[in-house]
């Protein structure tokens, strides 16, 4: 049974707000092993029962007010989902996927702020209509500063950062202020960017169950794949329409969740699924980061998770970026280090981690 909680204010602590997951451990205290770049994610599952398929969830697509935030968030448990939180949030802060920074530095493509593991600091609430009428969960689109004020941090703060930001950005200007990205003194600590991190991959949860009807009869390296896609690309993601219409079509309601994680790697629909993403300019620009995820979605990943990155990584061709002679590598570089919508990531040094963007 779903527990409700009843919130009067939204500045209160972390822990007050997110109830369950306030248990977890702290996300992403220590460097990531030298030897991450190679390793395949371990999917870990939890070891309890499948969710069922929700069903209490109001068929609203406005953007949520903040108390409205704080309770969908608050009602997240762990067991919701079949993959492990640590595991995924040690994924996002991978500098070949999100990255990790302290302060706030510009978007390569749009110079609007970002921080920790590319977290969004000024945008707007929006409307997110559900367009699928076979699937009732809305979407959750807050504006920046609500998520800010969930994960229990005070809201001027945010706005003492913000001022900042806007006084680096007139002095230095975007291209300057991007190569300082290893220099910023940090704005906020440690254990505020995990709080950042884990509302950010809660509210991707919950975006998922409103792209993928059958979210919660997925393997749970699939959940894990898709929560990645939302996090990265979130809003964004309803433009890859034929991967959409291809994970909600018939063929992903089996008659049990057994009939998912068992299906035959070589069967036709789940490569259709990869092959989609694989045909898309996202996966050929960020290629490293695309072949993680799109091997995530093959049913048999758990058994042999490099086998499955090798498949992928064998039919997955990078983009073809034609510079003028001595800029190529470093264009091909820049193209596996960012991501779409403007989001990037600077190479993780050794006090100031950097970080790729997502799109809420």
């Amino acid at each position: 049974m779903r527990v409700k909680f009843s919130f009067p204010v939204v500045a209160v602590s972390a822990v007050a707000m997110l109830g369950p997951l306030a248990t977890l451990a702290a996300f992403g205290q220590g460097k990531p092993p030298a030897d991450a770049e190679k390793a395949p994610a371990q999917v870990i599952a939890p070891a309890v029962a499948p969710p069922e398929l929700r069903t209490d969830v109001p068929a609203s697509t406005a953007p949520m007010n903040a108390p409205i935030i704080v309770q969908e968030l608050a009602d997240f448990r762990p067991t919701d989902v079949k993959f492990s939180l640590d595991a995924l949030v040690d994924i996002l802060q991978d500098r070949r996927h999100e990255g990790w920074v302290l302060a706030a530095y510009p978007d390569p493509k749009t110079s609007r702020p970002l921080i920790g593991a590319g977290f969004s600091l000024d945008l707007p609430a929006r409307e997110h209509p559900q367009t699928d009428a076979l699937n009732s969960h809305p979407f959750l689109e807050p504006a920046s500063a609500a998520l800010w004020q969930t994960a229990g941090l005070d809201g001027a703060r945010l706005e003492t950062i913000l001022a900042q930001y806007a006084q680096n950005l007139e002095k230095w200007k975007a291209k300057k202020f991007r190569k300082k990205i290893r220099d910023l003194a940090p704005q906020i600590t440690e254990e505020d960017a995990n709080a950042l991190l884990r509302i950010g991959v809660v509210q991707a949860i919950y975006n998922a169950r409103g792209y993928c009807r059958n979210f919660d009869r997925l393997s749970a390296s699939q959940q894990m794949a898709l929560t990645q896609l939302v996090y990265q690309m979130g809003f964004n993601l309803q433009e890859f329409s034929q991967f959409l219409g291809l994970i909600n079509s018939d063929a992903a309601l089996p008659q049990a969740d057994e009939a998912v994680v068992d299906a035959s790697p070589d069967g036709g629909y789940w490569k259709a699924v990869q092959g989609s993403l694989i045909q898309s300019q996202w996966a050929r620009l960020y290629r490293t980061r695309a072949v993680s995820v799109i091997a995530m979605l093959d049913p048999q990943y758990s058994d042999a998770p490099a086998m499955a990155e090798h498949r992928i990584s064998a039919i997955l061709r990078p983009a073809v970026v034609h510079r003028r002679r001595g800029h190529a590598a470093a264009s091909l570089q820049d193209a596996s280090l960012t991501k779409p919508g403007g989001h990037g990531l600077a190479k993780k040094p050794r006090h100031s981690r950097s970080s790729k963007t997502r799109r809420k």
